[in-house]
């Protein structure tokens, strides 16, 4: 299921929480849940909660809460959850072996399928613990095309990722996931969305800050 360019990107960002509640609500055989429980359950307020919902149409009922199963099933359908979709990651430094390591298919049904570095990386040629190959990055586009792959994880240096980028994307790549503080100039049709945690860090220290 498709989800619909008019929804807002607060709301979209979203959905992959409410999945995820409900799943938790699921696990605890809560049958219904009200806004309220969702809204506590997500930190935000039941407001936004009704304001997202209304964006799909009738998904519950005033005064009969929300059906978990229905909504998880949903939501599942919305995020494409139904299916394994596997992605690649280019950057095996820290972040990106720790990635490597992080079980996102026991949450969620994707994972991370090939891995790549500079080709004179020790770890060129090796599988993970998972059996994950990591391959060096001048074979990057042969074996994407040899793939369905659509997305892929960037953790590599600021002065590379823009190359590493157009590489990507001129083998097929639709989305990246990029840890690198600099924003990338890239097609409209390629979705990218970016993890700063230097700036999320900062951002936690600011808000600390300003409670003392």
């Amino acid at each position: 299921m498709a989800i619909d360019k008019s929804i807002p990107k607060a709301t979209a960002k979203r959905l992959s929480l409410y999945y995820r509640i409900f799943k938790r609500f699921y696990a605890n055989n809560i049958e219904k849940a009200s806004s309220k429980q969702i809204a506590d359950a997500m930190g935000i307020d039941s407001a936004t909660v009704r304001r997202d919902f209304s964006y799909f149409g009738e998904l519950g009922r005033r005064g009969f809460g929300y059906d978990v199963s229905k909504l998880m099933n949903f939501f599942a359908d919305i995020l494409n959850d139904h299916a394994t979709t596997n992605v690649l990651l280019v950057g095996c430094g820290n972040i990106g072996r720790a990635l490597l390591h992080y079980r996102f298919h026991d949450r969620n049904k994707m994972q991370i399928a090939l891995a790549f570095d500079k080709d004179d990386n020790e770890l060129v040629g090796t599988k993970t613990s998972d059996g994950i190959p990591i391959y060096g990055i001048s074979t990057i586009t042969e074996h994407i095309q040899k793939t369905d792959i659509k997305t892929a994880i960037l953790t590599v240096p600021s002065t590379q990722v823009q190359e590493v980028a157009d590489l990507l994307v001129a083998a097929g790549i639709k989305g990246i996931l990029s840890f690198a503080p600099v924003r990338l100039n890239l097609p409209k049709s390629v979705i990218v969305q970016y993890v700063d945690l230097t700036s999320e860090l900062q951002t936690l220290l600011y808000f600390m800050n300003q409670t003392d």
